[in-house]
């Protein structure tokens, strides 16, 4: 059996990780990290992660970062859950939706409100009347939630704006998963910057 160990923060990134971790319903050992106290720029998890940043996952003590990276891997390791769907096409439409998650949605936020809504209006649009990203629930749908999750909560858009992606918001709520996941990491307490 694979040992998956998975270093987060909660309410960052790392919570896709952790919401696919449920979804897939392996055992994994969960080390939370606070960014208040430092404990991602620690010796002990520089050694794990130079970049000091989260998620970094362990698999059999190997580290892999990078939310994209992480939730392909475990897609992949664990076909059963039904997180990717097996045609090439589909895979690379997977890739090029996160590879836009990373670096057009996730950088976003910081750049305001204006430009916030200008992107995420793009990602409304390609989502369109899908009920998820490829058609099917996937590693895309989990990536997707937690970006928005965030950027809804920091930047509070206008009530009726994007419709379509608090529609997706809303489903992605009402998994299982996600919510064992936000009950987990709201225990633990939001460390978000505004």
């Amino acid at each position: 059996m694979t040992s998956l160990v998975l270093y987060f923060a909660p309410g960052s990134s790392s919570m896709a990780v952790h919401i696919a971790l449920n979804e897939i319903g392996v055992p994994f050992e969960a080390r939370p990290l606070s960014f208040a106290r430092g404990e991602t720029r620690t010796p002990a998890f520089l050694a794990i992660n130079p970049a000091g940043k989260v998620p970094t996952l362990l698999i059999d003590g190997r580290p892999l970062t990078e939310v994209a990276g992480c939730l392909f891997y475990l897609a992949r390791r664990y076909p059963e859950a039904r997180l990717l769907p097996d045609d090439d096409e589909t895979q690379a439409q997977a890739v090029s939706w996160m590879s836009f998650i990373a670096s057009t949605l996730h950088p976003a936020r910081r750049m305001g409100l204006a430009h916030a809504s200008e992107v995420w209006q793009i990602a409304e649009r390609r989502l369109g009347t899908n009920e998820w990203a490829l058609g099917a629930f996937s590693i895309v749908d989990i990536h997707l939630f937690r970006l928005f999750w965030r950027m809804a909560r920091s930047l509070g858009p206008a009530a009726g704006k994007f419709g379509i992606l608090f529609a997706h918001h809303d489903r992605m709520s009402a998994r299982p998963a996600v919510q064992r996941t936000i009950e987990v990491e709201a225990a633990i307490g939001y460390e978000l910057p505004s």
